[in-house]
């Protein structure tokens, strides 16, 4: 059984795609996934599974559909991958807010030239870096403004793609560090 980290893509910002997190957790326990928790209210999952993550993504669209009747991207990344993430950091020197700092999880690499769009939307006090699925950006101003999280939180980057600050990304990978009996 593997840790996987569930991260549902737009749910519960505003009116659209309401995705109850009680319901949520009910319906993947239902299907047989164990130590299903949530963190917010807005599509963090850990659960285990003996299933590959392709498997877990495709089976929790399809539940949430079937649940929900709602059309929800999700990426998902193991518990040695998202350690991963974190133990990264690239922008740790300059990103001071975790609230400011975001990842950006992607359901596949982006090409070169959508990477070069991204650092040449970033503004001179933001930082951006890509590793492998990830996207890192610092955006010290906030997001309200920002070219590049307008690129990053849009459909335009020819992938699945979701973001999550990283209060959420640490306490996610402390959420699977957990007993899973226990939250």
């Amino acid at each position: 059984m593997g840790t996987h980290i569930v991260l549902l893509r737009g749910v519960n910002l505003g009116p659209r795609n309401r995705v109850p997190m009680a319901e949520l957790r009910e319906v993947l326990t239902g299907a047989g996934f164990g130590g299903v928790r949530t963190y917010l209210q807005s599509g963090n999952v850990v659960l285990t599974s003996a299933k590959k993550p392709e498997l877990v993504i495709r089976e929790c669209e399809r539940l949430i559909t079937k649940a929900f009747g709602l059309e929800i991207a999700v990426v998902a990344r193991t518990r040695p991958q998202l350690a991963a993430v974190v133990r990264r950091n690239p922008l740790g020197e300059v990103a001071t807010n975790p609230k400011r700092y975001q990842v950006t999880f992607l359901g596949a690499p982006v090409p070169a030239a959508m990477l070069r769009k991204l650092e040449a939307a970033a503004a001179p006090k933001e930082a951006f870096a890509a590793a492998g699925r990830e996207l890192y950006a610092w955006h010290p101003d906030g997001v309200a403004r920002s070219r590049l999280w307008a690129a990053l939180a849009g459909t335009g980057l020819g992938v699945t793609a979701t973001s999550r600050n990283w209060t959420t990304v640490t306490a996610l990978l402390e959420l699977a560090d957990a007993d899973p009996g226990h939250g």
